[in-house]
């Protein structure tokens, strides 16, 4: 008997597909299920503002996903949370988005709280005390500015929802999901807890929605998302692929990162936030922790600021540099910046709620007058905006061992430098990586996988960053936060 050559062992490798549809632009990573290494990746860009046509949204996932979507197995999409999508009977949207850095809907927001029992009520049953990003305020502000376009709202969505039901087929017009013209209503949007959380209508704890709060704040009777389990396929693209719950960024950034107890994620992009992992519900009544839920099955509280990267982007304009050069003369000045101080709520803030805010430069001497200086000052300012932010988490029952950075504004060698002083904790810096496209990949691996929790990818290469706390920096922070509040007042 002959006997041939031996086959060769082929090993099949499946890949899933992560999206992130931040404010700025829609990433897509194309990734191996089974170790989380990336395999190829691309990006499209969005419109600048406050409000978006979802549309723009789905054709920088169409140019973004070209030639990758289809190679996935398994698709997941997260997303900038807090959006207003509405859509007709027929499914097409009545008006652009309003986006969660959105601040007209500040005076319905405190119409609101005020309204439904006030903020320990709001707390207890959704978490969080809204401010303007969340959805409900903007609810409100439809019914009472747009009462044409409020009256034909049949369903609202968040930006992460819409996506998932284009992806499923639903919607009018042409798409990835069934081809030209197949777009169709009758598909049912599906959400998550972790991005419903963020709505002001729905329950982290019980994990379902308050219908009333919507109804009260629109005006009239609305649909709502169906909210799947966290590792559910949620449908099934035209090509065939599963398609997971998705969720929001934040939690998608969770995900990505695979936070454990202990750590306190900073995000610096165009917000900023400070957040963690916990197993217990937070219901902060001060409004400043928004109690939201993750992408597993537990919660996330969350601290965030409106002014974070751009403050640096604004900064070195005025100095005619680019980022680079603005960490250089950051990190040739001294702590302190010789006292010159800047608060940096350039855009009204959310943590202090001062919707109506701008920002104050103070302490500017003919001494201190330098570049170096202000772009030190402008550093200290968003790295002490977000360590406000993380001892606000403290009340929480959350303990911090370490921050976890991360963000666009990561890549600063004066915020890597200057961050563990100033937050008085180490610093990790993960290897720059689109955390929260992976964070949906990982969701969309898991969802492919039916096991029992997310698979548990390597971690990626880190850099530690310590020093001593730098003495003063928060103090003087602190005086022009709080002496500022007088004519900053929400």
């Amino acid at each position: 008997m002959t006997v041939g050559p031996s086959l060769a062992t082929f090993t099949v490798v499946k890949l899933v597909a992560g999206i992130d549809s931040s404010t700025q632009s829609t990433k897509v990573l194309l990734v191996n299920a089974d170790d989380g290494k990336v395999v190829a990746q691309a990006s499209a860009p969005h419109p600048d503002g406050t409000e978006c046509p979802p549309d723009r949204w789905w054709e920088a996932l169409t140019a973004a996903g070209r030639d990758l979507l289809e190679r996935a197995a398994a698709v997941g999409v997260a997303a900038q949370q807090h959006g207003m999508v509405t859509v007709d009977d027929a499914g097409s949207v009545v008006r652009p988005a309003m986006l969660w850095n959105d601040v007209k809907s500040a005076p319905q927001a405190a119409e609101l709280v005020t309204e439904f029992g006030g903020p320990s009520e709001w707390a207890e049953r959704t978490g969080s005390v809204p401010t303007m990003s969340f959805t409900v305020t903007k609810l409100r502000w439809l019914a009472e500015r747009e009462p044409e376009h409020a009256a034909r709202v049949a369903r609202v969505m968040l930006p992460h929802d819409w996506l998932t039901w284009r992806l499923a087929g639903g919607g009018p017009g042409q798409g990835l999901a069934q081809g030209p013209g197949q777009g169709s209503p009758s598909v049912e949007p599906v959400t998550d807890r972790g991005d419903a959380s963020g709505t002001g209508y729905f329950s982290p704890v019980d994990s379902r929605w308050l219908p009333d709060y919507a109804t009260r704040a629109l005006g009239h009777p609305v649909a709502l998302p169906r909210v799947a389990a966290p590792a559910e396929v949620v449908g099934r693209t035209s090509w065939g692929a599963a398609i997971s719950a998705g969720t929001g960024d934040n939690m998608g950034g969770a995900l990505g990162m695979s936070l454990a107890e202990g750590d306190v994620a900073v995000s610096i992009g165009t917000s900023g936030t400070a957040y963690a992992v916990t197993s217990a519900m937070t219901a902060d009544p001060s409004g400043l922790v928004s109690g939201f839920a993750d992408a597993t099955g537990r919660f996330l509280p969350l601290a965030c600021t409106l002014n974070a990267a751009r403050v640096l982007d604004v900064t070195a304009r005025m100095l005619g540099v680019d980022a680079a050069g603005l960490s250089d003369l950051a990190l040739k000045a001294s702590p302190g910046a010789d006292g010159l101080v800047f608060l940096p709520y350039l855009d009204g803030e959310r943590t202090p709620n001062r919707p109506s805010a701008n920002g104050v430069l103070r302490g500017l001497t003919t001494s201190n007058a330098t570049q170096e200086n202000l772009a030190r000052a402008a550093v200290e300012a968003v790295l002490c905006s977000l360590a406000d932010a993380i001892d606000c988490l403290r009340p929480c029952g959350i303990t911090p061992g370490r921050v976890v950075l991360t963000g666009g504004a990561a890549k600063s060698e004066a915020v890597r430098t200057i961050a563990p002083a100033v937050f008085g904790l180490p610093v990790v810096v993960p290897e720059a990586a689109e955390y929260v496209a992976l964070g949906a990949a990982r969701q969309a691996a898991w969802a492919l996988s039916g096991a029992a929790e997310p698979p548990s990818w390597p971690a990626r290469p880190s850099v530690i960053h310590e020093a001593s706390a730098a003495h003063g920096v928060r103090e003087q922070y602190g005086a022009l936060r709080d002496d500022a509040a007088a004519w900053q007042e929400a």
